[in-house]
């Protein structure tokens, strides 16, 4: 029989193996690991072993284990930085992540009641709504929708938001941003969100809602981003003189 004490050496020993060859890249990020049966007769261990195992490499976030897919290599983790203003695409190619960016419409369309309040129009106006899909370590990480006022909306439409920032495509067009408000909360996931995220409803999220101006203070761009909990972590850095952070209740 064995003791106590060996069976938790072995789970430790499985689970210090596999952690070496995913952080030698022997299991890339967002890989599936073989199944569960596969890996508990190439360890010579039962399923519950092994399991113990796997509960130990995802309590210290080296993989993620999603019910009737199997268990996948976690991907590293994006960093929202709190303290820049740019693009969120722009943002995390500066720190060296691929993302690909999927448009999935453009539209000069008439902007609802929040929309028009927000980039203060009059109820009725249209302004271009921008919907795309932020793509990271081969899976969708982002949805971002953004509406932009009139006339800028016009001279950027037609711009390929697949290669240029929204930010980018302004500037080119001598659109200077000088500031951005933005409100961070945590989320559950939509139904009509999940899908294009390719997760479950009601899985954990982060909402950006960013209203970005010009430099005479006209709200140009008005910004909802969904982003995945398990895919990005928000970081900051303070300084005396630099970033300000304001906490509040979430209503």
């Amino acid at each position: 029989m064995t003791s106590s004490s060996g069976h938790e050496a072995r789970y430790r020993a499985i689970a210090a193996d596999l952690a070496a060859k995913i952080r030698a890249g022997h299991y890339a990020p967002g890989e599936a690991l073989p199944a569960q049966r596969e890996l508990s007769a190439a360890y010579g261990v039962t399923l519950m072993t092994l399991r113990q195992a796997l509960r130990q490499l995802s309590d210290d976030g080296l993989i993620v284990q999603q019910p009737g897919r199997g268990t996948f290599v976690a991907p590293p983790h994006l960093a929202y930085q709190l303290g820049s203003l740019q693009s969120l695409a722009d943002d995390l190619k500066k720190q060296g992540h691929a993302v690909r960016t999927v448009v999935l419409a453009r539209s000069i369309r008439r902007a609802s009641t929040r929309i028009a309040a927000q980039l203060r129009i009059p109820p009725g106006d249209t302004a271009l709504r921008l919907e795309r899909l932020r793509e990271f370590a081969g899976r969708p990480a982002i949805h971002q929708v953004s509406w932009i006022r009139q006339p800028q909306a016009d001279q950027i439409r037609d711009r390929d938001f697949t290669n240029v920032s929204l930010y980018g495509a302004l500037a080119d067009a001598n659109v200077a941003v000088a500031r951005a408000a933005e409100t961070i909360r945590p989320g559950l996931l939509s139904p009509a969100t999940a899908r294009h995220l390719k997760e479950t409803a009601g899985s954990p999220v982060f909402v950006s809602d960013r209203i970005t101006y010009t430099l005479d203070a006209t709200a140009v761009v008005v910004d909802r981003a969904t982003i995945l909990g398990s895919m990005m972590q928000i970081r900051t850095e303070r300084a005396a003189t630099g970033l300000s952070l304001a906490w509040g209740a979430s209503g």
